[in-house]
């Protein structure tokens, strides 16, 4: 007789102890890695602190959140600093790491060592701040292999397609030119680069990255 009793009223117990809740088949976990995080909490994480400041980090990543930007690798222009420093930051924002830094020129009209005037005109010869989409690699007929620009910011730098503002490389962005000239020499423009960097560039931002020029 126990035996049939346990047998009519086993239905009744529960399959898994009580405490431990069962998850429905298909509810979201969420993961620490898909809370979001704040600038300061990357900025701290990839170890920027005493290398890039932190106001031109939080700038420009928090423009890519403003455009509901995702991308993972994001580049900066300090123009805050002189054309001699390695003022070029590239920077994975997945992996959270410094990725490189070199040197960058700034416009021809947007200061001598400093760059002091920007411009979204064309015609300007002058550097646009703001942020931008790196698009595909070109290759211009004076520069050779080069990155297209799209200015995401109207009235900042969204003319830049139209001024053919882009990132190339040149002669005059090297040591050897600082050395000479005591700065860097100067686009009609466009953040220009080593020669040596430009394959990089092009291997790290081509389709996808994002340029963030800041100016304080």
């Amino acid at each position: 007789m126990p035996l049939l009793l346990a047998l009519i009223f086993s239905w009744l117990l529960p399959e898994k102890p009580m405490g431990h809740p069962v998850l429905p088949p298909h509810a979201p976990v969420i993961s620490v890695e898909e809370t979001p995080t704040t600038a300061d909490e990357l900025y701290a994480e990839i170890g920027l602190e005493g290398i890039l400041s932190g106001s031109a980090f939080q700038e420009g990543y928090e423009r890519m959140v403003k455009f509901g930007i995702t991308g993972n690798i994001l580049a900066i222009a300090d123009m805050t600093q002189p054309s001699t420093a390695k003022r070029l930051y590239v920077i994975d924002l997945e992996q959270k790491v410094l990725v490189m830094r070199t040197w960058v020129a700034h416009g021809q009209n947007t200061g001598e060592l400093y760059a002091t005037a920007f411009s979204n005109k064309d015609g300007s010869h002058q550097s646009s701040l703001g942020l931008y989409r790196v698009g595909a690699r070109i290759i211009s007929p004076k520069h050779g292999p080069a990155l297209l620009l799209e200015g995401l910011e109207k009235g900042v730098n969204n003319n830049a397609l139209s001024r053919e503002v882009i990132m190339h490389a040149a002669d005059y962005v090297s040591a050897g030119f600082i050395a000479q000239h005591g700065r860097l020499g100067r686009s009609w423009g466009c953040p220009a680069v080593s020669q040596d960097a430009m394959p990089r560039m092009i291997e790290l931002l081509a389709a996808g990255g994002m340029l963030y020029v800041h100016g304080g």
